[in-house]
Protein backbone atom coordinates (compact mmCIF):
# COMPACT_ATOMS: atom_id res chain seq x y z
CA UNK A 1 0.00 0.00 0.00
CA UNK A 2 1.33 3.16 -1.12
CA UNK A 3 1.04 6.48 1.13
CA UNK A 4 -0.27 9.44 -0.82
CA UNK A 5 0.55 12.71 0.77
CA UNK A 6 -2.18 15.29 0.08
CA UNK A 7 -4.71 17.54 2.28
CA UNK A 8 -8.31 16.34 2.51
CA UNK A 9 -11.02 17.64 4.56
CA UNK A 10 -14.47 15.45 5.09
CA UNK A 11 -16.81 15.18 7.92
CA UNK A 12 -20.38 14.15 8.40
CA UNK A 13 -23.93 15.28 7.14
CA UNK A 14 -24.82 17.87 10.40
CA UNK A 15 -21.18 19.06 10.71
CA UNK A 16 -20.82 17.55 14.39
CA UNK A 17 -18.05 15.76 13.32
CA UNK A 18 -15.16 16.98 11.11
CA UNK A 19 -11.63 15.85 10.03
CA UNK A 20 -8.77 16.71 8.18
CA UNK A 21 -6.27 13.96 6.89
CA UNK A 22 -2.65 15.05 5.52
CA UNK A 23 -1.98 11.30 3.29
CA UNK A 24 -4.11 8.34 2.04
CA UNK A 25 -3.48 4.65 0.67
CA UNK A 26 -3.80 3.60 -2.73
CA UNK A 27 -6.55 1.29 -1.40
CA UNK A 28 -9.97 3.15 -2.37
CA UNK A 29 -12.45 0.56 -2.66
CA UNK A 30 -16.24 -0.50 -2.49
CA UNK A 31 -17.24 -3.52 0.27
CA UNK A 32 -20.07 -5.36 -0.80
CA UNK A 33 -20.17 -7.65 2.37
CA UNK A 34 -22.67 -8.13 4.59
CA UNK A 35 -21.42 -6.17 7.29
CA UNK A 36 -20.53 -3.46 5.40
CA UNK A 37 -24.31 -3.17 3.84
CA UNK A 38 -25.84 -2.94 7.05
CA UNK A 39 -23.70 -0.33 8.55
CA UNK A 40 -24.13 1.75 5.22
CA UNK A 41 -27.64 0.96 4.95
CA UNK A 42 -26.71 0.29 1.67
CA UNK A 43 -25.83 -2.10 -1.11
CA UNK A 44 -22.05 -1.49 -0.64
CA UNK A 45 -19.90 0.97 1.37
CA UNK A 46 -17.18 2.76 -0.27
CA UNK A 47 -13.92 3.47 1.90
CA UNK A 48 -10.30 4.77 1.71
CA UNK A 49 -7.40 3.82 3.80
CA UNK A 50 -5.52 6.42 5.59
CA UNK A 51 -2.92 6.47 7.82
CA UNK A 52 -3.45 6.80 11.73
CA UNK A 53 -1.06 9.14 11.88
CA UNK A 54 -2.67 11.41 8.99
CA UNK A 55 -5.82 11.71 10.67
CA UNK A 56 -6.96 14.67 12.72
CA UNK A 57 -10.45 15.34 14.12
CA UNK A 58 -11.04 18.43 14.03
CA UNK A 59 -14.54 19.21 15.04
CA UNK A 60 -16.26 16.47 17.44
CA UNK A 61 -15.74 12.72 17.03
CA UNK A 62 -17.26 10.02 16.07
CA UNK A 63 -19.37 7.11 18.05
CA UNK A 64 -17.99 4.37 17.72
CA UNK A 65 -20.08 0.60 17.07
CA UNK A 66 -17.75 -2.41 17.54
CA UNK A 67 -19.36 -4.53 14.74
CA UNK A 68 -16.85 -7.37 15.65
CA UNK A 69 -14.33 -8.33 17.94
CA UNK A 70 -12.21 -7.22 15.94
CA UNK A 71 -13.93 -3.89 13.91
CA UNK A 72 -15.31 -0.81 15.13
CA UNK A 73 -17.40 1.47 12.91
CA UNK A 74 -17.21 5.12 13.58
CA UNK A 75 -20.23 7.33 13.00
CA UNK A 76 -21.68 10.88 13.95
CA UNK A 77 -23.90 10.35 16.79
CA UNK A 78 -26.15 13.34 15.60
CA UNK A 79 -26.94 12.43 12.09
CA UNK A 80 -25.94 8.97 11.99
CA UNK A 81 -23.15 9.31 9.18
CA UNK A 82 -21.20 6.44 8.48
CA UNK A 83 -17.52 8.11 8.83
CA UNK A 84 -15.09 4.83 9.68
CA UNK A 85 -14.38 1.45 9.57
CA UNK A 86 -11.53 0.95 11.69
CA UNK A 87 -9.97 -2.98 11.80
CA UNK A 88 -7.70 -2.35 14.98
CA UNK A 89 -4.90 -4.67 14.10
CA UNK A 90 -4.49 -2.46 11.16
CA UNK A 91 -1.91 0.52 10.57
CA UNK A 92 -4.52 2.07 9.13
CA UNK A 93 -8.18 3.45 9.35
CA UNK A 94 -10.66 3.62 6.48
CA UNK A 95 -13.06 6.65 5.89
CA UNK A 96 -16.20 6.88 4.15
CA UNK A 97 -15.16 8.23 0.91
CA UNK A 98 -18.57 10.03 0.03
CA UNK A 99 -17.95 11.76 3.49
CA UNK A 100 -14.72 13.56 2.39
CA UNK A 101 -15.68 17.63 0.68
CA UNK A 102 -14.66 15.80 -2.46
CA UNK A 103 -15.20 12.38 -2.73
CA UNK A 104 -14.54 12.29 -6.61
CA UNK A 105 -10.62 12.79 -5.98
CA UNK A 106 -10.71 9.08 -4.22
CA UNK A 107 -12.29 7.20 -7.24
CA UNK A 108 -11.92 3.29 -6.23
CA UNK A 109 -9.50 1.11 -7.47
CA UNK A 110 -10.94 -2.47 -5.99
CA UNK A 111 -13.86 -4.28 -5.02
CA UNK A 112 -14.17 -6.59 -1.89
CA UNK A 113 -16.61 -8.35 -0.55
CA UNK A 114 -18.41 -10.17 -3.56
CA UNK A 115 -19.91 -13.16 -1.85
CA UNK A 116 -22.42 -10.59 -1.25
CA UNK A 117 -22.39 -8.22 -4.13
CA UNK A 118 -25.52 -8.27 -5.22
CA UNK A 119 -25.82 -9.64 -8.81
CA UNK A 120 -26.99 -6.55 -10.73
CA UNK A 121 -23.46 -4.64 -9.70
CA UNK A 122 -21.97 -7.38 -11.97
CA UNK A 123 -22.78 -4.99 -15.06
CA UNK A 124 -24.92 -2.03 -14.06
CA UNK A 125 -27.01 -0.97 -16.58
CA UNK A 126 -29.95 1.29 -15.67
CA UNK A 127 -31.03 4.99 -17.52
CA UNK A 128 -29.80 7.99 -15.77
CA UNK A 129 -33.19 10.29 -15.05
CA UNK A 130 -31.19 13.54 -14.79
CA UNK A 131 -30.30 16.00 -11.75
CA UNK A 132 -32.05 16.52 -8.64
CA UNK A 133 -33.06 19.71 -9.92
CA UNK A 134 -35.12 17.88 -12.71
CA UNK A 135 -36.11 14.87 -10.56
CA UNK A 136 -37.60 17.34 -7.93
CA UNK A 137 -38.09 20.25 -9.41
CA UNK A 138 -41.53 20.72 -6.96
CA UNK A 139 -39.43 20.67 -3.44
CA UNK A 140 -35.86 21.52 -4.76
CA UNK A 141 -36.37 24.75 -3.29
CA UNK A 142 -38.06 24.25 -0.32
CA UNK A 143 -35.36 21.64 0.50
CA UNK A 144 -32.69 24.08 -0.21
CA UNK A 145 -34.42 26.90 1.87
CA UNK A 146 -34.09 24.79 4.80
CA UNK A 147 -31.39 22.94 4.09
CA UNK A 148 -29.22 21.86 7.59
CA UNK A 149 -26.50 20.06 5.89
CA UNK A 150 -22.54 20.99 6.51
CA UNK A 151 -21.47 22.14 3.50
CA UNK A 152 -18.69 20.57 1.75
CA UNK A 153 -15.83 22.53 3.17
CA UNK A 154 -14.45 23.04 6.59
CA UNK A 155 -15.91 26.11 9.00
CA UNK A 156 -15.13 27.85 11.96
CA UNK A 157 -18.55 26.70 13.65
CA UNK A 158 -21.60 25.06 12.19
CA UNK A 159 -23.96 26.11 12.13
CA UNK A 160 -22.70 28.85 10.84
CA UNK A 161 -24.30 32.36 11.78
Amino acid sequence: MDRIETQASGGCQCGAVRYHVSAVLDTSHICHCRMCQKAAGNFFIALIGVPRDAIRWTRGAPAWFRSSDKAARGFCRNCGTPLAYDYHESKHINLTTGSFDDPSRFAPKYQFGLEARLPWFEELAIPAEGTTEETMAAQVGAIRASNHQHPDHDTEVWPEG
